[in-house]
């Protein structure tokens, strides 16, 4: 049965920073591409991050670039997200998801965790 994980959430001033984590098991983690996406109140899920299997590539939304970071642990089956420079308008359940394809699009990934409520907070 896989399992997607994340922690890391939490209240934070705008500026501040926090560092997601998304520990995967069930899956063989390696042979999946890895993507954070994130649900605010009244919104639909939106694409946020996401990292090739081998963490070589990364591929960011343009709301978050320069200041979201994705990165992966093949060794520990294990996802980041390290946000930065927080804005009120990052405030969203964030979670993360698996697929076998290589896509940032939200339907076709197939795992997905159980999500993790960041503030923001101006």
């Amino acid at each position: 049965q896989v399992q997607l994980v994340e922690s890391g959430g939490g209240s934070v001033q705008a500026g501040g920073s926090l560092r997601l984590s998304c520990a995967a098991s069930g899956l063989t983690f390696s042979s999946y591409f890895m993507g954070w996406f994130r649900q605010a109140p009244g919104k639909e899920r939106e694409f946020v991050a996401a990292i090739s299997r081998s963490g070589v590539s990364t591929f960011y939304a343009d709301s978050v670039k320069g200041r979201f970071t994705i990165s992966r642990d093949n060794a520990k089956n294990t996802v980041y997200l390290q946000m930065n420079s927080l804005k009120a308008e990052d405030t969203a359940v964030y979670y993360c998801a698996a697929t076998a394809r290589t896509t940032i699009r939200v339907n076709d990934y197939a795992f997905w965790g159980q999500g993790t409520q960041v503030t923001v907070s101006s």
